[in-house]
Order: C-alpha cells, then structure tokens, then sequence
C-alpha cells in the first residue's frame, strides 16, 4: 500500500495551507459576529456574507468541488489529505471550497445517478454553490439506523410521485439557500426488502412541504440547520425519481462509502486542531510553579492524543486506498470501522483538549465546545456506532465460515 499523495495533490494541498492561513483562520471571528448578528434579528439560518467572499478567493485559487473526482482529478486518497485540512476549520472552510454536506453527497449521486435533466437542474447550480441542498432520510418515528424501516411513502399517481411522511435531522433545511431535496421513502412495500425504497427530488418551496422546526446540536444551532420537515402530498412530476423506482437503497450505499471517508477525514482535522490548542495552553499556563505541560498527567493526555490520531489516520488512509483500487464494495468492514474509530478519537482529544483549558473550554470563547458537539455527532450520524460495529462484525465472522 502506498499513501503517498498525488503531486497534483501536493499542489492543491500546498495551496489550500496558504489559503486556510491567510483567509479562514481570520475569517472564523468575523463569521461567528456575523451570525450572531442575524440571529439576534431573528434570523438564525442567514448566510454570513464573510462565506460568500471565502467562495470567491477559493474558486480564484482553483480550490472548488475537489470532492468529485470527475471535477478535480484527485482520486478518494488524494482528497482524504485535504479534506483533513478542511476540518480544521470545520464551520467555514468546508463550505468555502464548496466541498460541505450534504452537498457532497446529493453532487455525487446526482453525477452518478441524475439524469441529464435533472443534473442541468440541480447539478449544476451546486457545483456552482449558487443554491445548497439538504437530504431526508432519517424520521422520527421509526429506528432509521435500519434503512428498511423508513416509512414515508412516495406512491404513482400518473405523472406524479405523492409523498407523505415525516423527517428530522435533514440538514440544511433551514438554510435561504437550500432548493432541493433529495428525499428518501417506499414505492413498493411489497417489493423485496432492498428494492422497496426509492430516492425523489422535491424542490423546497413545493406545496405540502412543511419546515416544523431546527433541531440543535447540544444546544448549538449551526447555519444550515437541521430540519424537521412534514410532506403532506407532496406532489412532483415522475421524472424527479433518481435512478429508478426500488434503487434507493442502493443509491444510499452508494453515497454514504466516500462520504464516510469526508467525514473522518474533517473529524481528525478537528482533533489535529484540538491538540495543536491543547499544547499551546498546556504551555502558556502555568500551575503549582510552572507551567502544565511539565506535569505528567498533562503529557500523557498529550501523547494519547498524538498516538490516537495516528492509528486512526492510518486506517481512513487505508480504506481511501482501498475503495480507489477495488470500489466501496471491496472496501465495506473498513469503510464501517473508520466510521467508529474516527468520531471517538476525535471526542476523546477534543475532550482533553477542553480539560486542559479549564473553564475557558466549556466556553465560546474558544471553539473546542462547538467542535466536540460535532464530533459527538457524528457517532450517530450516518448510522450509529452500534450498526457499524455490527457490520464489522459480520465481516469477520464471514472469514470463518
């Protein structure tokens, strides 16, 4: 195995440090006064002008959509480097790139899956970031970390598709920009148990289509929002299923494989971050004649942290490697495992990290607090550790029959 980065790589991640340096980093106070800004005037989902500026510098720099490889030529090893970097700056840099969920996964299904209509549509003007998307899956009602129980029904009537259901957590709902959503339902409960699910692009502002709310993170209510949405028949045309009827499932696999690379990715970014703080406070503070880093339960949270994040970057780096040379398929039991073992290093080091600034770390005033509730998140989202452990498992077992 060879996880040497492409040199056209090497050339995007040399100009992605100069760019995260010299505009996020000092973007991230200006973001965050802006948002505060709009929230108190009550609008909590605006996008903060600072984002757009970012998206102009990025496209100059020729760092845009570097997540699809029919777009920027990087292969899912090459853009594990740079997503990494991404996550250092979670909130911003991201979306700056126009490289965010679940933006990245409705593109990549749409290039896979779209018809040509509907990539002229919807395609396009997110390639373009001139509009975000959000993606609906999981619902309240039942216990979405098992795909075969999704309830919303999304039923023929001559030209059209009429859908009634319920779904949380879609996320970026709540967002101005958000028109189009990749929804997923049943179009033939009586069809076998992975051909019954179906995926439909339902534009926001369709009639029947209901915002009920945002739901917070730990408290946090970030820009883009997690909505609870209400479709009450909804109607759309025929031609906005993806794929064809019965594939969603197929469709999700499809799209959660390189995605969890992403998200790993982004997760040690943060946790790099994390320990760059915690280093830096350990040793700007000083406690009981010196400063903190010189006592060893300070040191041993620091090495935890650096060793974690090196077993954990390997593995992601491996399974890169593997889906570029054999497919998500051949790279399934890795692809579950990266999707545990991220998140909870990511947790752990962000956790030290805030025990090591004291009170300062349960605080906005730096930005470990927010960054934990995103890493915590993310034991969840995309299917909860339990379902990849599950997975895992049944890999392993396999090996032996």
């Amino acid at each position: 195995m060879d996880f040497s980065a492409s040199p056209q790589a090497e050339d995007y991640l040399a100009r992605l440090n100069v760019f995260l340096v010299d505009h996020v980093y000092p973007a991230e106070p200006r973001y965050e006064a802006e948002l505060a800004a709009s929230t108190a005037q009550g609008r909590p989902h605006d996008h903060p002008e600072v984002l757009e500026e970012l998206k102009v510098t990025a496209r100059a720099a020729g760092l845009w959509n570097l997540f699809l490889p029919a777009e920027s030529g990087l292969s899912n090893l090459d853009y594990a480097v740079l997503a990494e970097q991404t996550g250092r700056s979670i909130t911003i840099a991201p979306e700056a790139l126009n490289c965010s969920a679940p933006d990245t996964g409705n593109m990549e299904i749409l290039h896979q899956f779209g018809s040509p209509t509907q990539q002229k549509e919807w395609l396009q003007p997110l390639l373009d970031g001139t509009i975000r998307s959000g993606f609906a899956m999981t619902e309240p009602d039942v216990a979405s970390s098992d795909a075969r129980n999704i309830s919303t029904s999304i039923v023929r009537d001559g030209d059209q598709y009429v859908i009634n259901g319920r779904k949380w957590w879609t996320s970026g709902a709540a967002d101005p920009r958000c028109r189009i959503l990749v929804v997923m339902g049943k179009t033939d409960p009586d069809a076998g148990t992975y051909r019954q699910q179906s995926m439909i692009l339902v534009p926001m502002d369709t009639p029947g289509v209901t915002f009920v709310r945002d739901l917070s993170v730990f408290g946090y209510h970030d820009q883009p929002g997690h909505g609870e949405l209400l479709f009450e028949d909804v109607r759309v045309p025929a031609e906005n299923i993806l794929g064809e009827p019965g594939s969603g499932f197929a469709i999700a696999q499809a799209r959660l494989g390189p995605g969890r690379i992403h998200h790993c990715m982004r997760a040690l970014g943060m946790a790099e971050r994390a320990l760059e703080l915690m280093v830096r406070r350990a040793q700007d503070r000083h406690a009981f004649g010196g400063p903190i880093s010189d006592q060893g339960v300070v040191r041993q949270q620091i090495a935890e942290s650096r060793m974690e994040i090196e077993q954990a970057r390997l593995l992601v780096l491996k399974t890169a490697w593997l889906i570029d040379q054999r497919g998500a398929d051949g790279a399934r039991a890795e692809v579950a495992a990266i999707k545990v073992i991220t998140p909870r290093v990511a947790t752990a080091v962000i956790d030290r990290a805030i025990q090591v600034h004291g009170g300062g770390g349960v605080s906005d005033d730096f930005p470990l607090a927010r960054m934990w509730a995103h890493a915590r998140t993310l034991r969840l989202a995309d299917g909860p550790d339990e379902v990849h452990i599950r997975s895992v498992a049944r890999e392993e077992l396999r090996k032996y029959r």
